[in-house]
């Protein structure tokens, strides 16, 4: 019969007139510990790689609290999910070395034929305990970052529903041979379908007074965030001389990075937001392939749209553009669609330029021949 994972460690860490016991715990212990929603699951090693104990604790602070508070600073490796950046910081308030595992990096874990929380609880323990690098550690930002951050993740939402209504509307006045005016999702409301018959008109009315409310709160999470961006984070004012890059993406960026001297140089923002291609090189071969997508979705979206402002008919002419434009006019049918990328990968790495150094932005620095427009 199983002892409680609480009462036997307890019983672990007080068998002190057990010589062999209190050999086995001597020294700083490594933890592995695989989150879940509600209840994760350790493993403890010694300094020697024997383990010390295993079993499972509740998934909230009064669970972490009553495992991991009396014990000696650890070091405690966790993947990366949606309880880690939490955990990762309470368990640092509490005193130890916390290293979050980057899952996509650790093929011992994700690719194992033998996969179960308690063999990826060992595997963290062991990996972080021989060598935290091989876990890939990834920085989670700090809790005010996170709180701040939750806005804009909030008001993604709104417009993701908002789009999802919209074409649910279109798509159902198509499906009776009539249609909605065409426009900006801003001004979709129940006069377009003033137009429409009269029982498509009541059958649409609901979703257009819904896309109605969801642009009102929009717009208010836009102000949010423009007071945000000038009142706290007034770097983000560097960030927004290109045009092309307002309140949203620039605080998006600056939050998203936390720590602008995390990069050794500003190139690898580029890396860090997923625009570099991947690399499979072997031998004489070294073929193109399609960037890493790695590092934040959203973030990366704001810079392609940024890109796409860019090179589109409103851009202004930068040398940004006109690199850009030089891309998009040669090559396949896929030319434009690699330049936006191109320039999105650029305009991260312009992004953290300006911020680490404080300089004023020269559209023009590099002199270089304009070109056509029409190439985009």
């Amino acid at each position: 019969m199983k002892k409680d994972s609480t009462e036997k460690l307890a019983q672990a860490t007080a068998a002190k007139s057990s010589p062999r016991s209190t050999k086995r715990l001597q020294g700083r212990l490594t933890i592995g510990l695989d989150l879940g929603d509600r209840s994760s699951r350790y493993c403890m090693l010694n300094e020697a790689g024997e383990t010390v104990s295993e079993g499972t604790v509740a998934t909230t602070r009064k669970g972490l609290d009553q495992l991991f508070g009396r014990m000696p600073r650890s070091r405690v490796a966790l993947e990366v999910g949606g309880h880690s950046p939490w955990v990762s910081r309470h368990l640092g308030r509490l005193g130890h070395e916390v290293i979050v595992a980057n899952p996509r990096k650790v093929r011992l874990i994700t690719q194992s034929s033998r996969k179960s929380d308690r063999l990826d609880a060992q595997a963290l323990a062991r990996l972080a305990r021989v060598d935290p690098e091989l876990l890939s550690p990834v920085r989670h930002r700090g809790e005010a970052a996170q709180m701040d951050l939750m806005r804009i993740r909030a008001r993604a939402v709104l417009v993701e529903a908002r789009t999802m209504l919209i074409n649910s509307a279109r798509g159902l006045a198509k499906s009776c041979g009539e249609r909605l005016p065409g426009g900006d999702a801003k001004y979709v409301n129940e006069s377009l379908i003033e137009p429409l018959s009269e029982p498509l008109r009541q059958a649409l009315g609901p979703l257009l007074a819904q896309v109605r409310s969801l642009t009102e709160q929009i717009e208010a999470c836009d102000q949010q965030i423009r007071q945000l961006a000038h009142e706290r984070y007034p770097e983000t004012g560097r960030l927004m001389q290109i045009r092309g890059v307002g309140p949203l993406i620039a605080l998006t960026y600056v939050l998203t990075v936390d720590d602008p001297t995390r990069f050794r140089r500003s190139r690898d923002a580029g890396c860090y937001a997923g625009l570099r291609p991947r690399r499979r090189q072997s031998g004489g071969r070294d073929p193109e392939m399609h960037i890493s997508k790695e590092g934040d979705p959203y973030l990366r979206k704001l810079l392609v749209q940024g890109a796409h402002y860019i090179l589109g008919p409103f851009g202004p002419d930068t040398n940004l553009r006109r690199w850009g434009l030089r891309l998009a006019a040669r090559g396949n049918k896929n030319a434009k669609k690699r330049a936006r990328v191109a320039v999105a990968r650029k305009l991260a790495v312009l992004l953290h330029h300006l911020w680490v150094s404080g300089e004023g932005y020269e559209p023009l620095r590099v002199s270089q021949p304009p070109v056509a427009a029409a190439a985009a």
